[in-house]
């Protein structure tokens, strides 16, 4: 039982971890991309501020689990999005909006990882070939 939970909290800072390093990384190749318009300008700024602190484990009170509010925060800026939302003209279709919105920055935050889609014993070297 104590080993389950040793792996399960390595598991939760491994994930936050990872998202730590691309939401930093992501950041940096913002930085060198300067949007022209203003309202561009100020809505990057706004998401680089967000994600920044997100990203920011000091950010938690020291009793509540950087994991779990991790693994919350997504639902509150959500909820904020849909509330805001809600507000748009509906001839605007905001929900259009803000589900496109939401996929853009889900495919922005997925990470390839090396995939191994074949059993086998050889090594991967430069050269991957199958005898």
């Amino acid at each position: 039982m104590c080993g389950e939970l040793e792996e399960e909290d390595t598991r939760q800072q491994d994930i936050y971890g990872r998202f730590q390093a691309h939401a930093h990384s992501f950041l940096a190749a913002m930085k060198n991309k300067q949007s022209g318009d203003s309202v561009n300008a100020y809505l990057d700024g706004l998401f680089r501020e967000l994600l920044l602190k997100a990203a920011d484990h000091n950010e938690a009170p020291a009793d509540v689990d950087v994991y779990e509010r991790f693994a919350m925060e997504p639902l509150v800026f959500a909820r904020l999005a849909g509330f805001m939302a809600a507000h748009m003209p509906l001839n605007t279709d905001p929900l259009r909006s803000l589900i496109d919105a939401l996929m853009t920055g889900y495919s922005e935050g997925e990470i390839l990882l090396p995939s191994h889609d074949h059993d086998h014993d050889h090594e991967h070297g430069q050269g991957h070939h199958h005898h």
